[in-house]
């Protein structure tokens, strides 16, 4: 595709500026399944369904258990997301192809800015962005609800017929396509990250940011 109209570069955060094999969600999974096990009084296999079956009918746990059961979106997120980074490695070329892309570029996450923060922090891309659209900032109303695209877009003046969008679950760029943004699916293997695929919203397929940026740049430069 030509990509020399956009303007506004987006990219979701967890199992897409990292791959999906770092795994860090196996240790925030862990944490959501001990949560979930002491609010419900439950054993771990129930709070394992619990925790699943929201993600899946609610875009995340969080807002399931906010719904269900009045939970404190910022006590929990500051529980679930007490983890270590060590399982993350700077690509170089992530770092680089994205300090190399013209306009603007942001963070879109059903994560918080805390969290972001120390991830990208992780990744050498402290600096690499303007800002964080965060769960907070979406009033924790989740991807892939459409009201938290055109919450973005309004929060920072995007035009969305001139911003791409990069995203390890398909199901969240179907939103970002039926505003006008460009997407970007990266199908490695993040769990689910194949739940609903259809081509009619994804506009291009990869399985490596790495290796995609770096041959967008070559395709820029042309």
């Amino acid at each position: 595709m030509d990509l020399s109209r956009v303007s506004t570069w987006i990219f979701d955060l967890d199992n897409t500026l990292y791959p999906s094999s770092a795994d860090l969600f196996a240790q925030i999974d862990e944490r959501m399944g001990r949560y979930i096990a002491r609010l419900l009084g439950c054993d771990r296999a129930e709070a394992y369904r619990v925790q699943k079956a929201f993600f899946h009918e609610h875009g995340t746990t969080l807002r399931g258990l906010m719904d269900h059961h009045g939970v404190d979106p910022h006590e929990f997120l500051n529980y679930v997301h007490d983890v270590e980074m060590d399982v993350l490695e700077q690509d170089a070329r992530v770092i680089d192809g994205i300090a190399r892309l013209p306009g603007r570029k942001l963070v879109f996450t059903n994560g918080d800015t805390p969290y972001a923060g120390r991830v990208l922090d992780r990744l050498g891309l402290g600096a690499a962005f303007e800002a964080i659209h965060d769960i907070h900032a979406t009033d924790y109303i989740p991807k892939p609800d459409p009201r938290a695209y055109t919450g973005l877009c309004e929060a920072y003046a995007i035009d969305p017929t001139t911003a791409l969008f990069v995203e390890d679950m398909a199901r969240n760029l179907k939103p970002a396509k039926a505003i006008g943004m460009t997407t970007v699916w990266v199908n490695n293997g993040s769990e689910r990250g194949d739940h609903e695929a259809c081509a009619s919203y994804i506009d291009i397929e990869i399985n490596d940011v790495g290796a995609w940026l770096a041959d967008l740049h070559r395709e820029l430069a042309a």
